[in-house]
């Protein structure tokens, strides 16, 4: 079919439509009422025409691709590997291992896996060169696709320290880009700055900043990126977030190597997630995975529900992944790609965070790059003040997290179901840097609820 659909009417141009709005609203100042800023300093109009559309570069997003991830904490070898396996059967495509002990065996982990068709990635929360190479000689022997997550900026951001310190860390790096492995090492985690309440632009400039990091201090830069990032609840700007993250990440990327390549994995925030009304946690999710999948995340991992407040456990794994399957296999998001191109609001949306978030990428390299920025504080200060604001939308009410700060039950108690603690953990010790801190929004006022039933308990 070649005739346009709706081609027979009368084109009816953004000025007309304006007129019409501005002559409904009875006298009314149609910017006061209809347009609002976003806690980025986006305007939002409430309507986009093709008159005045600001298209972005072409985003190509292959979203019928994007592959379902399951995390699996390494702490008994037998009973992750048996996990692993059942969720491979249950749905899961990826599996991602998160490893804090040495002492952990990587073939034994690996050994009874199907390394030739499965995708493996492996967090670590140290780093060891013979480790790593350990796990290449297992990726070698198998023709395993393995990626070994190791991230000394995050550490820093997240700890406060190195992993020894700059110099060792960054020459560990270096050994092994030199070495040219069967695995693929180099990665970032954005997601604490999303966690901790920065902004879109910020979360896309930071970034940015993070991963030219790692290209300026590892040369030359032959290795794929993967960048995870955190997804939140603001449904159409978390699409455009994702896509100007592309956009930009080619943009630079292509400067270091013309055949740069990356892969963008998304999980859910924990900022806006709450213990009381957990249940509402679902559906936050549901649309976070939807954001990240419609903005082009090449791999998907989501949140259990009650993974604020209970230990790892099957139930809540299998209904965060079955979200995820039912959006890849009964929502037909395994049919179409590049679904967000073509919407003026969407391509909008992306030019802006995208023209926004390089003006602030190029403050931070103007003034000694991200590092020297978290060093001096300045990072953590912008984002704290981020945090703030949002905060204080939250407090007011303007924020709203159903059953929370809206609708809360008052018979819903939490008190004894906690087997985790929700709340953020002081841990005083001497670092190098202020650590950023991730916060979610309702720990006050969840902690308040908490210490009134604790009242409540004791007075019966």
């Amino acid at each position: 079919m070649t005739k346009k659909l709706f081609e027979d009417f009368d084109k009816v141009s953004s000025k007309e439509w304006k007129n019409l709005i501005q002559y409904e609203l009875k006298g009314a100042d149609y910017n006061d009422t209809l347009v609002w800023e976003s806690l980025e300093g986006i305007k939002v109009r409430p309507f986009y025409h093709g008159d005045d559309a600001q298209v972005s570069h072409p985003i190509p997003t292959a979203i019928s691709k994007f592959n379902i991830l399951q995390d699996i904490f390494v702490f008994d070898v037998e009973k992750s590997v048996s996990r692993a396996l059942k969720t491979l059967e249950r749905g899961a495509e990826v599996i991602r291992f998160t490893i804090e002990d040495k002492n952990i065996a990587p073939e034994l982990l690996l050994d009874a896996l199907p390394l030739e068709t499965v995708e493996i990635f492996i967090a670590l929360r140290f780093l060891d060169e013979e480790y790593i190479n350990k796990i290449n000689r297992i990726a070698v022997e198998r023709q395993a696709n393995i990626w070994v997550q190791v991230d000394p900026i995050a550490r820093l951001t997240q700890d406060g320290n190195w992993y020894a310190n700059l110099e060792t860390d960054f020459k560990i790096l270096n050994r092994l880009q030199k070495a040219d492995l069967k695995i693929k090492f180099l990665s970032i985690d954005s997601s604490p700055y999303q966690n901790a309440g920065a902004n879109m632009v910020q979360q896309i400039a930071y970034t940015l900043a993070h991963a030219n990091e790692y290209w300026n201090r590892i040369q030359p830069t032959k290795q794929p990126l993967l960048v995870e990032v955190s997804v939140g609840t603001n449904y159409f700007f978390e699409i455009a977030k994702l896509r100007a993250l592309r956009w930009l990440l080619e943009l630079v990327g292509k400067e270091y190597s013309d055949d740069f390549s990356f892969k963008i994995l998304a999980t859910p925030t924990k900022r806006n997630k709450t213990i009381y009304d957990y249940n509402v946690n679902m559906l936050r999710t549901t649309t976070e995975c939807m954001s990240a999948i419609l903005g082009g995340a090449d791999i998907v991992t989501n949140l259990p529900y009650d993974a604020l407040y209970h230990k790892d456990n099957e139930f809540g794994d299998r209904i965060a992944r079955n979200q995820l399957l039912i959006l890849k296999q009964e929502s037909y998001f395994d049919i179409v790609d590049n679904p967000a191109e073509g919407s003026y609001y969407i391509e909008s949306l992306t030019h802006q965070l995208a023209e926004k978030a390089l003006e602030l990428f190029k403050d931070i390299e103007s003034n000694g790059g991200l590092i020297t920025q978290l060093i001096e504080g300045t990072i953590q200060r912008k984002i704290n003040e981020s945090a703030q604001k949002e905060q204080e939308l939250f407090d007011s009410g303007k924020e709203v997290l159903l059953g929370t700060n809206k609708y809360p039950n008052p018979q819903d108690k939490m008190a004894h179901d906690l087997e985790l603690f929700p709340f953020v953990k002081s841990n005083p010790r001497k670092t190098l840097i202020v650590p950023i801190i991730e916060r979610r929004l309702a720990e006050k006022v969840e902690q308040q609820r908490l210490e009134a039933e604790k009242t409540t308990l004791n007075k019966d």
